[in-house]
């Protein structure tokens, strides 16, 4: 056995190690050759009750070019750039040639889809890779709406045609330090002065905060008491932004701290439509619409992996798909995918109805994140030790649901918030002793 060493200026031997610990790890299709990793996507198995039926043929073309493009452009890269928690730069322009960002955004360059066309691209881009799905996410459906449910003529005009396109990237900046659930709490200020305003505070866990251009901020006016909302350059002065480090899940997206030191911002860039943590609360209502088929899409992707291991992956002489525990732990994530996939699309049907609630919102992703949860756990119980590997997709599908449960509203508070609806009760803060008494 070889040792490898090097000195300290000393002249004592450092790092004293054999020399097969340098040696790079085999590709995984060399290593484990029986089965194929997600670098090669596997073909869509998980729609057993024929839903794309409900589809229109252009939400058909949707998914058609998204999954393409997913397939061949994100798979082969997605367990790398996990790994490393950096950001593919590279493929945004592939990202904003499929033409998805604005969602249901009509004019402006948006591409006004239906809010099922728009549900079906999450989806598909989420199967593939899930901080793909919420890059795409923040920046459309919470920035980009934001500016179009709340914007003046002139911000649309302004931001809306770049952001369509991603020739510029939006961030959406509502979560504090200090105020997570309790965000209508938050402390960030904005006093008004001469010609604009003053931001101070700070934000946390901001997705695609480290390097967008266009950062949608929530403060609260300091003479009225209620929330605002402003559009804030990436290089105004007094604006720091950070990445934060070690996330176990979404590891490709690029969440950052936020702080604001006395940040100017132009009277032309206060949105001028958010006057209230209401207008904020719009915003939500309809984004978790799209945050529910995010993880449509991951269990979809997660069922699709294990229907090909199963087939491929042979022990006891035998593919894993002939036992019959697999088949049951396989029919059992068949069939919480064809439910998320009913509630979402009825979902999204509500909205276009102009019938859908907060509290329909709020259980169809509180309940679908639920079930994907569920998913993810049997899909890693199927792979066995691959099981834990990011190669063979479920793994880091597994870690990438976490933060998707906890976000857009843990899975508690949107719980509270359909009970509130059904019972007429708001119970999110505990009773005080002295109403108890």
């Amino acid at each position: 056995m070889t040792i490898a060493t090097s000195t300290n200026p000393d002249g004592s031997v450092k790092n004293a190690m054999p020399s097969y610990f340098y040696l790079p790890p085999l590709d995984v299709s060399a290593a484990f050759p029986q089965a194929t990793p997600a670098s090669t996507f596997p073909p869509s198995a998980s729609d057993y009750f024929q839903l794309d039926d409900l589809l229109t043929a252009e939400e058909h073309a949707i998914r058609r070019k998204v999954r393409e493009c997913m397939e061949k452009e994100i798979a082969p890269i997605m367990t790398e750039y996990w790994e490393k928690a950096k950001f593919p730069f590279h493929v945004i322009p592939k990202l904003g040639a499929l033409h998805i960002a604005g969602g249901t955004i009509k004019d402006y360059g948006c591409p006004g889809l239906s809010v099922v066309g728009s549900a079906i691209a999450a989806a598909e881009v989420a199967r593939v890779d899930a901080s793909c799905s919420t890059f795409i996410l923040v920046h459309s459906s919470l920035a980009m709406l934001t500016i179009a449910l709340c914007g003046s003529e002139a911000q649309k005009q302004k931001y809306l045609p770049s952001l369509a396109q991603l020739h510029t990237i939006a961030c959406w900046a509502l979560t504090e330090p200090d105020y997570g659930s309790d965000a209508s709490a938050l402390k960030t200020t904005a006093t008004k002065v001469e010609g604009g305003w003053i931001l101070e505070g700070q934000k946390r866990w901001i997705g695609n905060s480290t390097f967008a251009d266009v950062l949608v901020v929530f403060a609260r006016n300091a003479t009225t008491n209620q929330i605002n909302g402003f559009i804030i350059k990436k290089d105004a002065p007094g604006l720091t932004v950070t990445k934060i480090e070690n996330k176990i899940g979404l590891r490709i997206v690029q969440n950052g701290d936020i702080v604001m030191r006395k940040v100017f911002v132009l009277d032309e860039d206060r949105i001028a439509g958010v006057n209230s943590f209401q207008d904020t609360n719009k915003v939500l209502a309809v984004s978790r619409i799209m945050v529910a088929w995010q993880p449509i899409g991951i269990s979809m992707g997660i069922y699709d992996m294990c229907h090909r291991y199963l087939s491929e992956r042979k022990q006891f002489g035998s593919p894993l798909a002939a036992f019959q525990i697999s088949q049951q732990k396989l029919v059992q994530m068949l069939g919480n995918i064809q439910a998320m996939i009913l509630v979402g699309w009825r979902l999204c049907k509500l909205y276009e109805s102009g019938k859908m609630t907060p509290g329909h919102a709020s259980l169809g992703k509180s309940w679908i994140t639920l079930r994907a949860r569920e998913t993810a756990a049997l899909g890693r119980e199927l792979l066995g030790g691959n099981g834990i590997l990011a190669d063979f997709l479920v793994a880091k599908a597994f870690c990438d649901l976490e933060p998707i449960y906890t976000y857009e509203g843990t899975y508690d508070i949107n719980t509270l918030i359909t009970g509130r609806e059904v019972t007429g009760f708001a119970s999110f803060k505990p009773v005080s002793k002295r109403s108890r008494l």
